[in-house]
C-alpha cells in the first residue's frame, strides 16, 4: 500500500515505515549468512573462506545496484511528495532503462575480469577455484539483483516498506533450505550455495517487479506518460552516481583490506569472513534505515515541509540507538557462540580472530549509526557532495590505518582497530554538513 510520508506525527510515520525496512535487510543479509553458514558447516573451512573472499568482490556489483536504487528512490520520492504523478512514472521507466544498461555492462566486466580481481586480492591457491566458481554464477544473476533493487526503491518511494519485506522473508527462508538441499542432497559444494542464491533471488525479483508495475498502473497521471526523459535522467544520475561511487569505493576499500587479511593465512580469513558477515548485518541494517530516512526526507522536501525533515532525523537517531544496545550485548558477550555458528571445528586462531573483531567494533555502532542517519537526510535532500566527502574520509583513513597498524606488533588486530577511527571522523563530518542544511532553520 502506498503511503504519504508528509502527513502524521513524524516519529510515528518514520518508525512505521522503517521497521519493515529493518526486517527486510535482516532477511536480505540471510542470503549471505546462509551461504557462509552452509559453506562452513556442510563443506569446509576453506569453502567458507572462498565464499567470504568472493563476497568482497560481489559488493562492487551490489554498489551499482544500490546506486540505481537510491537514484530512482529519491527522485520518485520527491515527485510523489510533490504529487507530480506523470513525471514520477517517467522517472521510474527512465531508471529501469538506465539500470538495465548498467547491469549489462557489469555482466561483461564480471564474466571477463573475475580472475584478475581474485588475483589482485591475493586469493590463496587452495580457495581460488571455489571463489571463481561462486563469482561466475553470481554474475549471471546480476539482472535479478539490479531489477529487484529498482523495484524496492520504487516501493520505498511510494511509502510502502511492507511489500518488499514479505518478498524477502519468503525468498530468504527458501534460500536456506535450497542451500542445504543443493549441498547435502546433491553434493554440489560451493556451486550449490551459489545456485541456491541465484534461484531464490530470481523468484523474488520477478514477483517484486510484477507487483510494482501493477501498483503504478493504479496511480492516475494526467496526459501521456513519457518512457524516457533526459531531464529526469540527470536528476537520477545526480543521486545514483555518487551513491554508486560511495558504495564502490567502500567495496574497493574492503577488497584492499581483504588483500591485507589474506596475507595472514586461511585461518584469519575464515575468522574474518564469519565475523564480517555479522558486522555487515548491522551496518547494512543501519544503512537501510538511513535509506528509509532518505525517502522520508525526500517526500517532505518535495512537499516543502522542512520542519518534518529535522523531526525525522531525531526519530531516526532514537531508532538506531535502540537497536545498538542489544547488538552490542550480543556481539560483545556471546561472540564466541556466534562464531561457532559459522565454523565447524574451527581452529583457535580463526575463532579468536572473529571474537576480537566483534569486540573492537561493536561499541562503536553508536557512533557510525549517527553518520548513517545524517547521510540519509543528506541523500534525500540531494546533497551528495557533502555525503561523499564524509564517506570517503572515513574509508581512506580506515584503509591507510589498516595498512600501517597491521605492520606493527598488533598484526591482524591492527586492521580491526582502524574501523572505529574512520567511523568517528566520518560521523563528525556528516553531522557538520547536516547542521548546515535548510531544515536547521526550522524549529
Amino acid at each position: 500500500m502506498n503511503k504519504d510520508l508528509t502527513v502524521g506525527k513524524p516519529s510515528t510515520v518514520l518508525w512505521q515505515f522503517c521497521l519493515p525496512l529493518f526486517g527486510s535487510i535482516i532477511f536480505q543479509q540471510l542470503y549471505n549468512i546462509a551461504d557462509s553458514w552452509v559453506a562452513g558447516k556442510f563443506i569446509s573451512q576453506n569453502a567458507l573462506a572462498a565464499v567470504g573472499n568472493s563476497y568482497e568482490i560481489t559488493l562492487i556489483f551490489i554498489a551499482f545496484a544500490f546506486g540505481c536504487n537510491m537514484g530512482c528512490s529519491v527522485v520518485v520520492s520527491q515527485l510523489f511528495g510533490a504529487k507530480e504523478y506523470g513525471k514520477m512514472k517517467t522517472a521510474v521507466y527512465t531508471s529501469i532503462l538506465t539500470s538495465g544498461f548498467v547491469c549489462l555492462c557489469l555482466m561483461l566486466v564480471g564474466l571477463l575480469g573475475c580472475d584478475g580481481l581474485l588475483e589482485l586480492i591475493n586469493t590463496p591457491e587452495e580457495v581460488f577455484s571455489d571463489s571463481k566458481l561462486y563469482l561466475d554464477i553470481y554474475v549471471w544473476g546480476l539482472p535479478f539483483v539490479f531489477f529487484y533493487n529498482i523495484a524496492t526503491g520504487i516501493f520505498s518511494a511510494l511509502g510502502d516498506s511492507r511489500t518488499p519485506f514479505a518478498f524477502l522473508a519468503v525468498s530468504s527462508l527458501s534460500n536456506i533450505g535450497m542451500d542445504i538441499l543443493f549441498v547435502e542432497a546433491f553434493d554440489m559444494g560451493v556451486a550449490g550455495v551459489a545456485w541456491a542464491t541465484f534461484l531464490c533471488q530470481g523468484v523474488s525479483c520477478v514477483l517484486a517487479v510484477a507487483v510494482v508495475m501493477l501498483r503504478l498502473r493504479k496511480i492516475h497521471a494526467e496526459g501521456k506518460v513519457q518512457v524516457f526523459s533526459g531531464e529526469l535522467l540527470k536528476r537520477f544520475i545526480v543521486i545514483a552516481v555518487p551513491s554508486t561511487l560511495q558504495q564502490s569505493f567502500v567495496s574497493v576499500g574492503n577488497i584492499i583490506l581483504q588483500s591485507v587479511i589474506n596475507g595472514f593465512g586461511t585461518d584469519v580469513m575464515a575468522g574474518y569472513s564469519a565475523a564480517v558477515k555479522l558486522n555487515n548485518l548491522v551496518i547494512t541494517s543501519f544503512t537501510t534505515l538511513g535509506n528509509g530516512i532518505s525517502n522520508f526526507a525526500a517526500q517532505n522536501i518535495g512537499a516543502g515541509k522542512w520542519d518534518r525533515v529535522k523531526a525525522g532525523f531525531g526519530a531516526g537517531l532514537k531508532l538506531v540507538w535502540l537497536l545498538c544496545v542489544p547488538i552490542l550485548l550480543l556481539y560483545f558477550i556471546w561472540g564466541r557462540g556466534l562464531m561457532g555458528f559459522f565454523l565447524e571445528e574451527p581452529t583457535e586462531l580463526a575463532l579468536n580472530t572473529g571474537i576480537v573483531f566483534l569486540r573492537i567494533l561493536s561499541p562503536f555502532y553508536f557512533v557510525v549509526s549517527v553518520k548513517l542517519v545524517a547521510d540519509g537526510v543528506l541523500r534525500g535532500a540531494g546533497q551528495m557532495r557533502q555525503f561523499m566527502i564524509s564517506t570517503f574520509s572515513d574509508l581512506i583513513l580506515r584503509v591507510a590505518l589498516a595498512y600501517m597498524l597491521s605492520a606493527t606488533a598488533l598484526g591482524a588486530t591492527g586492521i580491526w582497530c582502524a574501523w572505529p577511527i574512520g567511523w568517528a571522523v566520518g560521523t563528525g563530518l556528516s553531522l557538520v554538513f547536516y547542521r548546515k542544511g535548510k531544515w536547521a532553520e526550522h524549529v
